[in-house]
């Protein structure tokens, strides 16, 4: 594998993406591999969004090659709060991200690699790019039990399932990316990926569970950068171009205009949160308070990330009615979220008569509703 010093990749790849078509002269056409420096999951994703919406496809087809410190991805059209464990990634610090793709939720981390194959849409062939993969693995390792399936998953052993596929198809370019298993925490990944909350109801995109191995558990001598050079060798072989893998910054504005903003909008809460489709909440929360079980039914309607309608169904004489009329109407319109949530109650409680009991009660309640999001 040949690294270019970063100065030259950049004037290089500088040239390749904006320079006028009657500029490229020898590098106008053909394939060619780029690696990220970075190990951030939303500047990777503002990445692929920055080729896709900028680079001439029709003239260069582009494998990108990345890893990201640990992030849950969810597809373009899932609902968070179904797909993972939200108290668990806040708790450990792991990033939630929304890719602009559909598919399913997938874990990544350090262990993971990460490949995207742009084209036009005309030449878009998923099937194809796995087939590559696949075939890297084998010349890599030819005793490897590797296959595509008819869902375009990777398997290991017929059974375990390595590698996942998304894809975006635009008006005239296309990327498909794909992540591949080596070394992950499966232990964090099963965790994460396990959703605690009930009574959703949503028409967002339901991931498929599957049973997962890592490449490593079945060969210990490989290494991540091993596979990356595989591929990278096998897509060049294929494209007939010099095997060179050239690394970018994805942070950088010279080299990739408009890129920061890109990366920031991947980060807001409006993307992430705010872009699930329509979903529903419908629960009972069993409160303990002193020596008796209380039953709290709540129903709530969530739009774009926000409450739209919600119902809080108390016992009698158990808050305040005019107390429990104003947690209502703060709510509704509310991001469903817990810091938000904890603001608001924290607010309420402020304006409450100072009555120890009462205060017990609201924070026993909140806490609860907290635990909902």
């Amino acid at each position: 594998m040949v690294l270019r010093p970063s100065l030259k990749n950049c004037l290089w790849l500088s040239c390749v993406l904006r320079t006028p078509k009657a500029g490229f002269k020898s590098t106008a056409c053909g394939a060619l591999i780029i690696q990220s420096v970075s190990n951030d999951v939303y500047q990777n994703l503002a990445v692929e969004d920055w080729i896709h919406d900028h680079m001439d496809l029709e003239k260069k087809q582009v494998l990108f090659l990345w890893r990201n410190s640990p992030a849950v991805v969810i597809g373009r059209h899932q609902n968070p709060w179904q797909e993972c464990n939200l108290r668990l990634l806040r708790q450990k610090n792991i990033k939630l991200a929304r890719r602009r793709s559909g598919g399913g939720t997938v874990y990544h981390d350090l262990g993971n690699i990460n490949l995207t194959f742009f084209t036009t849409r005309k030449k878009y062939e998923r099937m194809e790019n796995l087939k590559l993969v696949v075939k890297a693995l084998k010349a890599l390792r030819p005793q490897l039990d590797i296959h595509v399936t008819d869902r375009y998953d990777i398997l290991l052993d017929r059974h375990y399932k390595i590698s996942g596929t998304a894809a975006k198809l635009g008006g005239t370019s296309a990327y498909h990316h794909c992540t591949l298993l080596c070394n992950a925490d499966k232990f964090v990944l099963s965790s994460v990926l396990k959703s605690p909350y009930k009574g959703l109801k949503s028409n967002a995109t339901p991931s498929v569970p599957a049973s997962v191995k890592n490449l490593f558990e079945e060969d210990p001598t490989l290494t991540s950068e091993m596979l990356l050079d595989a591929i990278a060798k096998e897509y060049a072989t294929q494209h007939q171009i010099d095997h060179h893998i050239t690394l970018i910054n994805p942070a950088d504005e010279t080299l990739l205009p408009g890129i920061n903003n890109k990366t920031k909008e991947l980060q807001t809460w409006e993307w992430v949160y705010g872009k699930t489709p329509k979903f529903s909440v419908s629960t009972c929360l069993n409160m303990a308070y002193k020596d008796s079980v209380l039953d709290v039914k709540v129903n709530m309607d969530v739009k774009h990330g926000r409450i739209e309608v919600c119902n809080i169904d108390l016992p009698e004489q158990w808050l305040p009615p005019a107390l429990h009329s104003e947690l209502v109407k703060s709510l509704t319109g509310s991001k469903f979220c817990p810091n938000e949530t904890t603001t608001l109650a924290t607010t309420l409680l402020r304006v409450c008569p100072h009555d120890d009991e009462l205060h017990s009660r609201w924070n026993l309640l909140c806490e609860n509703m907290i635990m909902l999001m």
